[in-house]
Order: C-alpha cells, then sequence, then structure tokens
C-alpha cells in the first residue's frame, strides 16, 4: 500500500513556494530569449523551460492536495494552447495520489455522516486516491450492501480560491499564460470547474440528471452495452461526503479487456461514441474528464459505469449550438458553415485571413475523420471488411500536428473553456476507443444526427 500523507495546509507558505518557483520559470524565459537572438534559432523544445516546467509541477505535487488538482485542471484542459514544456510536466500530476492517513478522514467521515457513521463498517484501508478526496469501501450493517464512501480532504475546500489564486500569479510571473481577457475567460471556466468538483450536492444532481437522461436515449437503450449510472444514498451524504454503491469492473487499458472479444470490444467503442453523441446532442450534459479511471467495464464487457459526475458540465446553449454546427458543417464539407461556428466559438476571429481559415478547417477536418462515410476513410486505416482501425489510426496524433501548427498562426484565438471542454471530451472518447482497438465506422452512429440537424434547418446558409 502506498504511504499514508497528511495535507500540507497554510496558503501563506504554500504560496511562497510557487512564487519562488515562478520566479525561476520567469527567469528561464528571460535567459532563453537571450540565448535564441545570439543563435537565431527557435528549437521545438528547450531543455531549460522543460526543466523549469518540471520543477514547478513538482512544486505543485509536494504541496499536494488543491494544488495538484489545479495542475491537473491545466493539464487537461489547456493542452491545446498552453505551452508544450508546460501541459508535459503537468500530466505527470495524473498520477495516483498517495491516500491521507485515516485518522484524518475519519473524523470527515464520522462528522459528515453523524448518527448515520454507527451504520457502516467503513474500511480504513482507502480503496483509492484523488487530489481532492479519497474513496473508502463500506458496509451497510442493517443490509450488508456493499458501498463506497467518498471524503473531502480536511480544510481543503477552504484554500481553493486562495490556492487557484495563487497558481494562476505565479504562472503569469513566469509568463507561462498571457494576461489577455480572452485567457481570462478561459480561467474563469476552469476556476468553475474546481469548485463544482468540491460541490457534492451538485454531483448528486448532475448524477440523477445523466441517470434520468440516458435511461430515455434509444439509441443507447437498444446497445448490447449497458451504460450505467452508480446508485447514491442521499441519506448518506453530506457536504463533504458522498455515498454511492460499490461496482467492480476494468479500465480500458487492462489486460481484461484487452482480452474480450473483437466484437464485444468494438461494442463498447460504439457505446462511447455514442454516449458522448448522446451528451452534446441529446442532453446538453457532458462528463467533461476522460480520464479512463472514469470508467468501469464489467468482466464480459456488457456495461459501462461511469463514476465522476462532478466534473459534469451543463452546455451553455449557444456553444452546444456552435459545437453541434461545427461536427456537422464539418462532416457535410460545408465551408461557410464551419467557419461561422468557428466564430461562433471563439476559435476563429471574425476578420480572421485565408490562413487561419485553412488550419483551422483541416484541423476539424482531421479530427472528425472517423465520423466520414466510409467511402471516404483513407484505405491505410480500414480493415480488410472496411471497417475503421482506431487503434491503429494514430487520429490523435495527427490531430495533434494540426493543432501545433494552429498555435503558430498569428491569428489563433483562445477557444471559448466550454469549447475547451467539449473538444478534450471528444480526443479522450477518440482515445478510450483506439485503446479498445475497437474497429468499426462512426458514420453509422452519427448519421442519424446529420439527418435531424440538416432537416431541421438547424444549421443554415
Amino acid at each position: 500500500m502506498p504511504r499514508e500523507k497528511s495535507i500540507r495546509r497554510g496558503g501563506l507558505a504554500r504560496g511562497l513556494r510557487l512564487s519562488l518557483a515562478g520566479a525561476r520559470a520567469g527567469g528561464a524565459f528571460a535567459v532563453d530569449g537571450a540565448l535564441k537572438k545570439l543563435r537565431g534559432d527557435t528549437p521545438d523544445d528547450d531543455a531549460l523551460l522543460s526543466r523549469e516546467a518540471r520543477r514547478f509541477a513538482r512544486q505543485l505535487g509536494e504541496l499536494k492536495g488543491s494544488y495538484v488538482k489545479i495542475g491537473q485542471l491545466f493539464a487537461l484542459l489547456g493542452e491545446h494552447f498552453l505551452p508544450a514544456p508546460l501541459t508535459r510536466a503537468l500530466h505527470e500530476l495524473e498520477a495516483q495520489t498517495e491516500p491521507v492517513a485515516w485518522s484524518e478522514m475519519q473524523s470527515v467521515f464520522r462528522s459528515g455522516l453523524g448518527a448515520h457513521y454507527s451504520g457502516l463498517e467503513i474500511e480504513h484501508e482507502a480503496l483509492a486516491a484523488a487530489s481532492l478526496a479519497q474513496v473508502h469501501r463500506a458496509r451497510i450493517v442493517s443490509t450488508g450492501e456493499q458501498i463506497v464512501v467518498k471524503g473531502q480532504y480536511p480544510d481543503l475546500v477552504a484554500l481553493l480560491d486562495e490556492d487557484f489564486n495563487t497558481v494562476v500569479k505565479m504562472l503569469r510571473l513566469a509568463r507561462w499564460i498571457p494576461g489577455s481577457r480572452d485567457f481570462d475567460s478561459w480561467l474563469t471556466t476552469l476556476h468553475t470547474q474546481l469548485l463544482a468538483e468540491v460541490d457534492y450536492p451538485r454531483e448528486q444532481r448532475m448524477a440523477q440528471a445523466m441517470a434520468d437522461g440516458l435511461s430515455r436515449h434509444a439509441a443507447l437503450q437498444q446497445s448490447p452495452v449497458t451504460i450505467r449510472v452508480p446508485q447514491f444514498w442521499p441519506e448518506l451524504c453530506a457536504a463533504d461526503v458522498l455515498t454511492m454503491e460499490y461496482v467492480e469492473g476494468h479500465r480500458a487499458a487492462s489486460l481484461a479487456i484487452a482480452a474480450l472479444p473483437q466484437a464485444m470490444r468494438d461494442e463498447l467503442g460504439k457505446a462511447m461514441l455514442q454516449l458522448f453523441f448522446a451528451e452534446v446532442f441529446d442532453l446538453g450534459l457532458v462528463q467533461t474528464d476522460p480520464n479512463f479511471g472514469n470508467y468501469l467495464i464489467s468482466d464480459d464487457g456488457s456495461e459501462l459505469t461511469l463514476l465522476d459526475f462532478g466534473s459534469v458540465f451543463e452546455l451553455d446553449q449557444i456553444v452546444r449550438t456552435a459545437i453541434c454546427d461545427t461536427i456537422v458543417a464539418g462532416l457535410i464539407n460545408s465551408e461557410i458553415r464551419l467557419e461561422r461556428a468557428l466564430v461562433a466559438l471563439g476559435c476563429l476571429k471574425p476578420d480572421a485571413g485565408e490562413s487561419a481559415k485553412a488550419t483551422f478547417k483541416a484541423f476539424i477536418s482531421n479530427l472528425l475523420e472517423p465520423l466520414r462515410p466510409p467511402e471516404t476513410l483513407p484505405p491505410e486505416h480500414l480493415n480488410a471488411e472496411g471497417l475503421y482501425c482506431w487503434g491503429r489510426s494514430e487520429l490523435i496524433n495527427r490531430t495533434g500536428q494540426h493543432v501545433a501548427r494552429s498555435l503558430t498562426n498569428r491569428e489563433f484565438a483562445i477557444p471559448s473553456g466550454d469549447f475547451a471542454m467539449v473538444a478534450r471530451k471528444l480526443t479522450g472518447v477518440f482515445t478510450f476507443i483506439a485503446v479498445l482497438k475497437a474497429e468499426f465506422n462512426g458514420h453509422d452512429i452519427v448519421a442519424p444526427y446529420l439527418d435531424k440537424v440538416t432537416a431541421a434547418g438547424e444549421i443554415s446558409g
């Protein structure tokens, strides 16, 4: 078992350590700029900046708690338009967090559950640990039901705002992020998501809304794979404690799932893609963190359980419409419609030049490749039956190259925070399907949405 830890407290001391790390990184930028001028070159991967980015990430990791979660959010939602050395370093924070000592978590559960605490047998060893909370397996004494209880780390919520502002100030001091109004909007989205992840009553509501919406979704109900939302126990929940049923299963990248028959892995991939379109087009509710740890697959592959509802967001209607328009316009090859949708999303400035337009259109075209009609798919990515091979397509790597070129364009505009979350979700879905090594054509799943939107005239022009 990993060594148990305690959360470090004291916002002033925590912030001072980060400020010092920021000053070092800022110096690295200044030295780097001078060296580039002397050498007359612009290397793609600067060792000095990478070293300082890793130093900063280590500072976050040592301070633990909310700082780790903030770093994870920056890595998750900023990988397309934050400096590459920074996002690479912050992704290292996504590893399993060491659990907090039982003596600290016991006080959280005892105070949160009140009189109900005595009715539970809670295992002292954590089942899983994250940056803001950890999960313990338990049993309801009166019924014998197996459950899990998730408790927030002591005193962290009170420091969230202060810690978030400290990280932002440090990143600006180091010149890792710009001081622009567009970026302020993106930071607001990150801050909102951070607060949502510790709002347990909201998480219960989002879980119920997802369960209700998915239960009424015809396509998902007809799938051989059942999408499951765990049951919650409201009477065993509190502001800092969540209780839900215990579900066993495997992660997508596990050996157990790799051993499933090809047909079953194909169905799991289809269910994941259907879930994405149901969330964006039908429900307007998107689980924005596609981490593999947020999904469990049953032994035979017939059930996919969703675990994380703190990261479920209701899409702004304007953004939701623009995202749907982008997908549909990209698939029906309507350049005018696609351009309008990208402007509405904030990806293109209204007065963008032809170079910027071409770059972003190519990015969308590349990303939507698996959803195109079978006859238009690259033959090198198809199997003998003409089905798209998600695992060997290297789609995400190819899409990343388009993003890198977009960042070098002077007319690049920082997309809205909502768009950043949905874009990250889509690439996460595609990665999930690729890890399954599923083989199927996505057009069969997206076709009903294309027909519905075009028939309704929701995209015009």
